[in-house]
């Protein structure tokens, strides 16, 4: 008599067709996919890359390139007001030359005044050449005086705009050249002045005229 149960049965090894998934990896694989612990390894939660490299604030290389073309770049407002002082400088030596040649009116002042003065001494009698001297010479030499000393001026204040850099804060950037060029005229003007002013007053131009001798009866 057979004792073995007819409704066990033995389980199956067999190894499953191809194309087909194990219902255990299947289970697996959902339950990875679904796991909201797991992370990518390329990036973090702020984005950054997962290297763990980051840039110091204090590291120059770690400035951005916007940053260094706004420390390169050259502020305009400051172009701008370099060079206001000794080009205001400049043209005035050149003002002061050009007054040196033409003559000024505090010149003409002074030799009214002179002139008057002149005047005032020979009125009571006095020879020619006295009259001449008195009225006309010291008048003409105050000319020559004021007018060289608008020529100094304007040539004291023309070297002082060409020396100023030497002696000054050093710049990166060299003196304008339009500065230069004013500064240079002052210069010429002013000492041209000089020189004419100092011929006439020690009459070297034009020597004051003389007066005749007088005729015998």
């Amino acid at each position: 008599m057979n004792t073995t149960p007819s409704g066990t049965s033995t389980p199956s090894t067999t190894t499953p067709p191809a194309g087909t998934t194990d219902p255990a990896d299947a289970v697996a694989e959902k339950t990875t996919a679904q796991d909201p612990l797991v992370k990518e390894p390329a990036d973090d939660a702020t984005g950054a890359p997962s290297d763990g490299a980051t840039a110091s604030p204090d590291d120059p290389a770690g400035q951005t390139d916007a940053e260094d073309d706004g420390a390169l770049e050259p502020d305009p407002f400051e172009e701008a007001r370099r060079g206001v002082g000794a080009g205001a400088a400049a043209v005035v030596s050149a003002a002061l030359g050009v007054v040196a040649l033409t003559g000024a009116w505090t010149g003409r002042v002074a030799a009214e005044r002179e002139t008057l003065i002149g005047q005032i001494q020979t009125s009571g009698g006095g020879s020619a050449a006295q009259q001449i001297s008195e009225i006309y010479g010291d008048a003409w030499h105050t000319t020559a005086l004021v007018n060289g000393l608008f020529a100094v001026l304007a040539l004291l204040v023309g070297v002082f705009v060409l020396v100023r850099p030497a002696f000054g804060a050093p710049s990166e950037l060299p003196q304008p050249t339009w500065i230069r060029a004013v500064a240079l005229a002052g210069v010429a003007l002013g000492a041209i002045g000089v020189l004419i002013s100092a011929g006439m007053y020690f009459d070297l131009i034009l020597s004051l005229p003389t007066a005749g001798a007088p005729a015998g009866g």
